[in-house]
């Protein structure tokens, strides 16, 4: 994981629909921008979810919330159409945003072990720089919790 303080490395990925999307169209906005294993999983939905109701909260602050996982961009498009989410999901099939803010690690769960994404947020400043991180967020809590954060 990165830590605060840290400048957010740039990166380039398609969205749900195939457009392509930068950290740099962000610049001089604060970014939320969260990293999750997998769409349509239990936790990834919970999680997708609770962003999903409490964006216009995010909106009214000016804040950007973007999701990002190696899932395709269909598989986006589908899981963003089935629960009406209106953030930006952008596919990273390739790790290159993923490895880049350290967020691919091997992991244990029900005693197998595997590599995959840690489910990890971060803030990123309206300057670029990561200004609150955090690994292994619950999914249901993770969007009241930054909310808080921010003060909404």
């Amino acid at each position: 994981m990165l830590t605060v303080g840290t400048k957010a490395p740039l990166f380039t990925l398609p969205d749900k629909d195939g457009n392509e999307v930068s950290l740099a169209d962000f610049a001089g906005k604060k970014v939320v921008l969260y990293f999750y294993p997998r769409d349509n999983t239990s936790g990834c939905t919970k999680q997708a979810c609770a962003f999903g109701a409490q964006y216009g909260a995010f909106q009214k602050m000016g804040v950007a919330v973007i999701g990002v996982s190696k899932d395709s961009v269909a598989s986006h498009g589908k899981f963003a159409a089935k629960y009406d989410l209106p953030f930006l999901l952008l596919s990273d099939p390739e790790l290159q945003a993923i490895q880049a803010y350290d967020v691919w690690h091997e992991k244990k769960m029900c005693g197998k072990v595997s590599v995959g994404v840690v489910r990890t947020t971060y803030v990123i400043d309206e300057n670029g720089v990561i200004e609150w991180a955090k690994e292994k967020v619950k999914p249901d809590e993770n969007a009241a919790e930054i909310l808080a954060y921010l003060g909404g």
